[in-house]
């Protein structure tokens, strides 16, 4: 997360970013089965028509055991590879660049506890800014995650990430790319703003509590605290953004959103 104080001093900016992007990678690769999980559940078509549909996935664990066991375990981290792409340039920037931002809006000469409306304002800038960089790897992590949904027997539209960034620039032109960008800007930018700005906020409370001091246990306190409210705040934009960009000739499915333009 955001560095503290004490590491601002001793980071270098592009010490900063590297080490941002690093540990955003070494995330990814622990936690991309459960997002793999998360994009089938959000994707999963609920009804045809007027006759009801028993869902094929049923929570997270037991999609993960689902497609463990029809596609292989390697299935769970489909993806990877433009996920990583994706946090080496949206978590190093994302990261690396909020502590600048925000000093930047209260002012280098600032004294005392920054406003949450300042940390909430810096973080929606490098979240914007982070993702409208790296929106092609969000593209293709989430297209490649969602071929597993379709049926047995129909080909594979790509057959990695490279292939995929090439395929979608060659069939649908540069700018497709950027689709669903508006979606994502805004998705990535209130996550982002949860998530960073409710860890400098909980990690400032807890320091102040008897007992406490800058250490992992804070740090992880802190960390619990911004997934909590990063999940809740920022899963309903979440959900349309894998809407919009799984659209019915890419995953097989129909889509809720019929207006929405891609």
């Amino acid at each position: 997360m955001a560095p503290s104080a004490d590491q601002k001093s001793s980071i270098s900016f592009t010490g900063t970013l590297a080490s941002s992007a690093f540990a955003a990678c070494f995330a990814e690769v622990c936690t991309i089965p459960l997002d793999t999980a998360k994009v089938r559940l959000q994707l999963q078509k609920k009804a045809v028509g007027d006759a009801a549909v028993l869902p094929k996935y049923r929570g997270m664990l037991g999609t993960v055991a689902t497609i463990a066991g029809e596609e292989g375990m390697s299935a769970l981290w489909k993806g990877i590879v433009p996920g990583l792409h994706r946090q080496c340039l949206f978590g190093g920037l994302r990261i690396g660049l909020y502590e600048p931002v925000k000093t930047l809006y209260v002012g280098k000469d600032h004294v005392g506890d920054v406003p949450l409306s300042k940390k909430i304002l810096a973080a929606l800038t490098t979240g914007a800014v982070g993702i409208a960089i790296a929106n092609p790897t969000d593209l293709v992590k989430v297209r490649l995650q969602a071929e597993g949904k379709l049926p047995p027997g129909v080909p594979r539209r790509y057959s990695g990430a490279l292939n995929a960034y090439s395929t979608i620039f060659e069939q649908e032109g540069f700018t497709a790319l950027w689709t669903g960008l508006g979606p994502n800007v805004a998705r990535n930018a209130i996550i982002n703003a949860a998530e960073l700005a409710s860890y400098d906020q909980v990690k400032q409370t807890i320091l102040k509590l008897p007992g406490f001091t800058d250490n992992v246990v804070t740090h992880l306190l802190a960390g619990l605290g911004a997934g909590f409210f990063a999940v809740c705040i920022g899963s309903p934009v979440d959900v349309v953004w894998y809407e919009v960009v799984n659209y019915p000739e890419h995953i097989g499915m129909d889509l809720p959103m019929s207006n929405v333009q891609v």
